[in-house]
């Protein structure tokens, strides 16, 4: 691939630094660049969009019959939370071997430990026949899908972010988000089609098992197109240029902290709303709903299609008003979403599909910016590690226990559990971005 697909020249700290000069093999253009970064987030995505509609579709009759359809899914709801906690300390163990043994390493046992734990789940035998042993089989292949996730981090949307002319940063910083709805789309297709061609009975002794076999054949993928990059040297010296190199999370903590956490709040409201419109609406429509399942994975399709070209466009949008101003935007706009969440969901089938349909949108478009939103703020020499485990936080904080918090509330409470946990994003969003403006001020002050 040649840089005449994708004619954007990289700045350099030092100058401008073309990645055009050249035509050997290690070169690296910003073309194979945006795309080593939507394939490598497409297959993360994928794998865990796998296990997220499992949840639902599976996990409760195959590990969990012991339970009421309810608890059942309640509890894979829990088991789907492991992951985002085990994030952070993949990332923190993964930058540590990167240090000691390069990236290359690093990636491919991040990609190899995420594909086999995936893969794995495939060939599991369900409680009825392993008992209690399949849940704890379960539990440690998803834990082992959070650490790959974490050490999976390869620096390619900073590098892009902080490559990007000043006028173009918002199209720049959502060319990694394209990879959520590309993911979803691709898994909740494959579920739709194997839920309506096969017969119950087949879907859960060996029909679920083939997604997750899927996802193993397209890590295998992500990691070829990802080492392509990472391995050679004109990528490498452009990191090392921009000082994007790992550093131990203790001394993160230490030195910024703060940055941290306030890059993880700062997009809470989109990672609130990301698994309530994906993952929260199949386990409510499939328990308290006669709507088939097949119909609702094929609305959800559409969405994730709606929220791909939504994606693009807050390229545009924040290149126009700023990033900042159109996160605080869209908070307050998922902030009247929730409020409608209940009339919605608990109506028709009309009015269930517009909930997916706009929550999808508004998914995108804030979600599209939702990466590295204050990651400005970091030291140069903090900045690669930074944006990783700002991100995992965000990721903990506001996605891990969307399902589980919105299904338990709204079991109990009504649909208005939806509406509490959105608002609760929305205004932890609106806090953060409040206090990075102030600490901006200050700075230039």
């Amino acid at each position: 691939m040649h840089s005449s697909s994708m004619a954007m020249p990289l700045h350099g700290a030092r100058g401008d630094a073309s990645l055009e000069h050249a035509d050997t093999h290690e070169d690296v253009t910003p073309s194979e660049i945006a795309v080593g970064v939507i394939i490598g987030r497409a297959s993360e995505y994928f794998d865990f969009f796998v296990f997220g509609i499992a949840c639902v579709l599976v996990f409760p009759q195959l590990m969990f019959p012991f339970l009421s359809p309810l608890a059942g899914t309640l509890a894979a709801f829990g088991v789907f939370a492991l992951a985002f906690i085990a994030r952070p300390f993949g990332t923190a163990l993964f930058m540590a071997v990167q240090r000691l043994w390069g990236r290359g390493t690093k990636l491919t046992l991040a990609l190899f430990l995420l594909g086999s734990s995936t893969v794995s789940m495939a060939l599991m035998p369900g409680y009825e026949s392993a008992g209690t042993a399949a849940i704890a089989a379960l539990v440690l292949l998803r834990i082992g899908q959070g650490v790959a996730t974490g050490g999976s981090w390869d620096g390619l949307p900073s590098l892009l972010a902080m490559a990007a002319p000043k006028e173009r940063r918002g199209w720049y910083a959502m060319v990694g988000q394209l990879g959520a709805p590309a993911g979803f789309v691709l898994a909740a297709a494959l579920f739709a089609y194997l839920y309506s061609h096969l017969t119950s009975a087949e879907f859960l002794a060996w029909g679920w098992r083939y997604p997750f076999c899927v996802a193993f054949a397209i890590n295998v993928v992500a990691l070829f197109a990802r080492l392509r990059l990472v391995v050679g040297q004109s990528y490498a010296e452009l990191l090392e240029e921009r000082e994007l190199q790992p550093v131990g999370a203790a001394q993160l903590l230490r030195e910024e902290g703060g940055n941290v956490f306030l890059g993880a709040f700062a997009a809470l409201a989109s990672f609130a709303l990301f698994h309530v419109v994906t993952i929260f609406p199949l386990s409510w429509i499939s328990l308290y709903s006669e709507r088939s399942m097949t119909s609702v994975l094929n609305v959800q399709v559409l969405g994730a299609l709606l929220a791909g070209c939504a994606v693009m466009l807050s390229g545009q949008l924040a290149d126009r008003i700023g990033r900042r101003n159109l996160l605080g935007g869209m908070a307050v706009l998922i902030g009247l979403f929730s409020i409608a969440a209940p009339w919605l969901l608990d109506g028709s089938v009309t009015g269930g599909n517009i909930f997916l349909l706009v929550g999808f949108v508004l998914l995108g478009l804030s979600y599209g910016q939702a990466s590295g939103t204050v990651t400005a703020n970091f030291s140069p020499q903090l900045r690669y590690t930074g944006a990783a485990l700002s991100s995992d936080l965000a990721w903990l904080f506001g996605a891990a226990f969307a399902p589980l918090v919105a299904l338990g509330l709204s079991s109990r409470f009504g649909l208005v559990g939806v509406s509490a946990y959105l608002l609760s994003g929305v205004a932890c969003t609106l806090l953060a971005l409040r206090i990075n403006r102030l600490i901006e001020q200050q700075q230039r002050a």
